[in-house]
């Protein structure tokens, strides 16, 4: 794996079922914050990207639920890069408890680098930079 980060969030209500414990579909929203802040921190600011004339479109995305998280829970995102080849970028990503005792979740996202026409292309060669 390459770079990775962690993301602290308290999970609030609105993120919850009626029995209090997170919508699935809230983990994917936790990805995104992850790998945000992970491409951040290395110097890759999305509207930046998107500025400069290139998108990074999801095309596969898998999250395995171990534990459920719950209402006012702080978990941590953990976010790494496992690989850039050409024009595809992988993100893995572990949800855990704030004291890293449990792992909550797992799971990635693969990503395309696309111009605004929507044809692929390879990653911009700063971006290809940063990240190896």
């Amino acid at each position: 794996m390459l770079k990775g980060n962690t993301v602290r969030i308290r999970v609030i209500y609105a993120d919850t079922d009626a029995m209090r414990v997170a919508y699935h579909g809230n983990y994917i929203r936790w990805f995104e914050i992850g790998r945000t802040e992970l491409l951040r921190e290395m110097g890759i600011v999305y509207a930046e990207l998107e500025s400069s004339g290139y998108n990074l479109s999801a095309t596969e995305v898998y999250c395995h639920y171990l534990l459920p998280v719950r209402y006012d829970d702080i978990i941590l995102v953990e976010t790494r890069i496992d690989y850039l080849r050409r024009s595809i970028l992988k993100f893995d990503y572990l949800i855990r408890d704030e004291e890293r005792n449990k792992t909550l979740t797992e799971g990635y996202t693969i990503h395309i680098f696309t111009n605004n026409d929507g044809k692929i292309v390879r990653a911009p060669k700063t971006v290809a930079e940063k990240i190896v």
